[in-house]
């Protein structure tokens, strides 16, 4: 069953490479002086074999992005530790243009795969630029014979502008299914083990740390909101004075009858980090039930990246258990009439126990294009997860010109179609409600905790969740609890 909006207004095998060529020509002088037994055993264990192979294919031809998917084989006989391999793709710029990296899904999970570009010393008709692949110690290592499973990549132009991939070394057109492909390089602890360089350049030089589109470097001219929430209650001034309001007013979405209480907001620490409480309890009535909010004051944003590390419970921190409970974090605009075409909202929201038709956990992602309410009808395309998904989590929101993508520690959940991009600003929110009471009919009264750790939006930027994570990681470094520089729209 399609979620309902969480709107308070509503209830609702390549060429031989040099490294390989240079250990024939020890192979071939080895043999010559006659070293026939000791000095074979001295060579490197690749000697005897590709240690890693890459298999490839394309899962674009369109003229915004090339999808270059990979999976790296262990073909030897011993262990690969992936953070020692990298990758390179090879591809000839588009009007000097600054590129960005992203992972769209891998089995290894999004959060170990690194993407850097570089440029090559000796450029050719076919490959001025190369991206480079490599992973995190997180990544594990390969067995003989396993591979690392799909690694669905992509990259774009910082302005999304036009992409030619036919002229690009390593793209090719044909491959729409997996397998070996020479023109992507790979070296394993700084030794090239499989593929074909462009002529004339060495596939293990370094890549240039100034490179001004390395995507480990998350731009940094962008309108941004951060907000740490270092408050000291709901009643400090500084919450006002950053833009947000604790809601106090009474309606929807949730239990008729309940109230939401901005006293129910608190600012516990976690260790030594200070978080955001959304406390949310009941005692089996309307009006014994307490749910909380708190939202910007201020509609404006859009496209853009959104973040939050938030914190869900499937259990209540005390009272019984089983409550049809919602923990949310989204964007939203105002549904101003039925249909209305200017409404958006997106949505992360958990169902530690079930709702909407639904009898145990499962986390939807939901991006609405509007709906009626009486009679009700959605537009609307949702993703879901039917597992648990408590405690800490990264939660990440992009939106550009095209798409709507939705990730969770890392990896992409979902992606939703242009058809539901918003037509108007949004305001950023997270609430913790109940949709109705029919979970269970105890009257002992019982509380649930949300947590928020932070919250980020850079406006018309769409950053990968390792650079998210790098921006948060700056912020914290340099002491920065809060900053605001998005425009009012």
């Amino acid at each position: 069953m399609s979620p309902l909006p969480s709107s308070t207004s509503h209830a609702v095998p390549g060429t031989a490479s040099r490294p390989a060529r240079r250990r024939r020509l020890l192979l071939a002088a080895a043999l010559g002086a006659g070293l026939v037994g000791s000095a074979l055993t001295a060579l490197p264990a690749q000697a005897a074999g590709e240690p890693v192979t890459v298999q490839y294919r394309q899962s674009s031809t369109g003229a915004d992005q090339a999808e270059p998917w990979f999976k790296v084989v262990n073909s030897g006989s011993g262990s690969v530790s992936l953070s020692q391999v990298k990758l390179r793709y090879y591809f000839r710029s588009d009007n000097a243009a600054a590129y960005r990296f992203a992972c769209s899904w891998a089995v290894k999970g999004c959060a170990n795969v690194t993407g850097t570009f570089g440029t090559l010393a000796h450029p050719t008709s076919t490959a001025d630029r190369y991206l480079e692949i490599g992973f995190t110690s997180g990544a594990g290592t390969l067995a003989p014979g396993a591979d690392t499973g799909d690694l669905q990549l992509r990259f774009y132009r910082a302005d999304w502008g036009p992409l030619n991939q036919n002229d690009d070394y390593s793209f090719s057109a044909a491959k729409t299914s997996y397998g070996a492909w020479d023109k992507v390089t790979a070296s394993l602890n700084g030794t090239q083990v499989w593929g074909t360089a462009p002529e004339g350049n060495d596939p293990t030089d370094p890549t240039d740390p100034t490179d001004p589109t390395d995507p480990t470097d998350p731009p940094g001219d962008g309108a941004t909101l951060f907000d740490d929430f270092s408050y000291t209650s709901s009643t400090d001034p500084s919450i006002d004075a950053h833009g947000w309001s604790v809601r106090s007013n009474s309606g929807g979405p949730g239990v008729a009858g309940a109230t939401w209480d901005p006293r129910k907001v608190t600012f516990p620490k976690d260790g030594t980090n200070t978080v955001m409480n959304l406390e949310t309890s009941t005692a089996g009535t309307g009006e014994s039930t307490v749910h909380t909010e708190v939202l910007t004051k201020a509609t404006k944003f859009k496209n853009g990246t959104y973040a939050a590390r938030v914190k869900f419970s499937d259990a209540p921190k005390s009272g019984p258990d089983g409550d049809h409970l919602v923990q949310t974090f989204f964007t939203i605009n105002a549904l101003k009439a039925p249909m209305d075409d200017d409404y958006g909202e997106y949505d992360f929201e958990y169902l530690p126990n079930g709702g909407w038709g639904e009898s145990g956990n499962i986390m939807y992602t939901t991006s609405w294009e509007t709906y009626r309410p009486d009679p009700w009808e959605a537009v609307n395309q949702h993703t879901e997860s039917r597992q648990s998904y408590a405690g800490w989590h990264d939660l990440v929101l992009t939106i550009d010109n095209q798409r709507i993508t939705y990730y969770i520690d890392g990896t992409e959940f979902g992606t939703h179609d242009a058809k539901y991009l918003p037509e108007t600003p949004m305001s950023i929110n997270f609430n913790q409600w109940l949709i109705d009471l029919a979970g269970q009919t105890s009257t002992t009264r019982r509380a649930y905790d949300e947590q928020i750790d932070y919250v980020l939006h850079v406006k018309d930027q769409v950053l990968t969740p390792q650079q998210v994570n790098t921006k948060i990681a700056a912020y914290r470094t340099a002491g920065t609890a809060f900053e605001d520089t998005v425009p009012n729209s």
